[in-house]
């Protein structure tokens, strides 16, 4: 759950240069003792002015190591709520109230519970694009990076419960051999890749290699030459000797990948008709000027009642040992 300390204005100035923005956001930090956490899909300017860019299992560790009083997180609300969860004595703001998750918001905490009860045998694994509410109800939480490693540490004869991704879901059920129950869940923008302008542009780079994250859908997963999460995407790049990537996840990433191979290409692909909806429309209501304000206002905060964090705490706690 979301509360605002006072009234949240979203009518911001026109925005400054990319120096002064920088100046303004390290000189609040200073004064807050805050630290910035952005995810990969986050605007550029976004990824500049962060203290730390990372995963969702990398920004998940740092939430719980860093000493700083106010952490703003720059990627959706589950990450913010992870943030809490982990450092619940800390102030957790996030930029833009409305910057959600549809993967997350299709599975209802209600329904989840629904859903488990058909199933109380079952060892319950949610991936971490999910509410904390969810996260409360599960006994193991995952990442794209971790998912596979920790999916054959359960012992094969405990059934389980894999949610809410489906497209995740199955391919770690390739990866791992285990069966598993899926929650029918997906990521609106890996599931609007074109498969049309994917074979097109692979036509005109014939050398380039399609890397991909495994929230795509299995019929572009079948054309990738390397399926990995954005963290492992990134490193991936960097060992290949490929000079051409076509890139099948959230476009964020290509600016880091830029920065650590300035001299290799990389290639998004449009969404379905062509249009531009492979940038996640939730990621990139944070704003640089939003960053500002926020930490202006000291708002919006995220806010969990207690009972929700402490049982949401224990299975990420789990997945940070585990993935040591």
């Amino acid at each position: 759950m979301f509360k605002s300390k006072t009234s949240y204005q979203t009518d911001l100035p026109v925005p400054k240069t990319r120096d002064e923005i920088k100046k303004q956001i390290n000189l609040l930090c200073n004064e807050k003792n805050a630290i910035i956490l952005a995810h990969y899909y986050q605007d550029e300017v976004i990824q500049d002015i962060a203290h730390f860019i990372g995963d969702s299992l990398e920004l998940s560790r740092k939430a719980s190591q860093t000493n700083a009083d106010v952490i703003v997180f720059c990627g959706v609300h589950f990450m913010a709520e992870t943030a809490k969860i982990l450092s619940p004595k800390k102030t957790v703001l996030i930029p833009d109230i409305n910057a959600g998750c549809s993967l997350a918001d299709e599975c209802p905490a209600d329904e989840f519970k629904k859903f488990l009860n058909k199933y109380p045998d079952h060892f319950v694994i949610s991936y971490i694009n999910c509410s904390a509410a969810v996260k409360a109800q599960s006994d193991l939480i995952c990442t794209s990076s971790n998912a596979v490693d920790l999916v054959k540490k359960i012992p094969k004869e405990i059934p389980i419960i894999f949610a809410p991704d489906k497209n995740l879901g199955r391919w770690v059920i390739n990866q791992s051999g285990r069966k598993m129950k899926l929650w029918e869940g997906s990521c609106i923008v890996h599931e609007t890749f074109s498969e049309e302008e994917l074979i097109k542009l692979k036509a005109k780079n014939p050398d380039s290699e399609i890397i991909a994250h495994p929230e795509c859908t299995q019929s572009l997963l079948e054309y990738s030459d390397y399926i990995g999460s954005t963290s492992k995407l990134l490193s991936y790049i960097q060992k290949s000797d490929t000079s051409t990537f076509i890139v099948l996840t959230e476009p964020g990433i290509i600016h880091q990948m830029k920065i650590k191979e300035p001299l290799k290409n990389f290639v998004d692909v449009p969404g379905i008709d062509g249009c531009s909806c492979n940038s996640c429309p939730y990621m990139r209501l944070n704003t640089a000027e939003k960053v500002i304000r926020s930490l202006e206002q000291m708002n919006p905060e995220i806010i969990l009642e207690e009972s929700i964090r402490s049982k949401a705490f224990n299975p990420i706690k789990k997945m940070l040992e585990m993935s040591k």
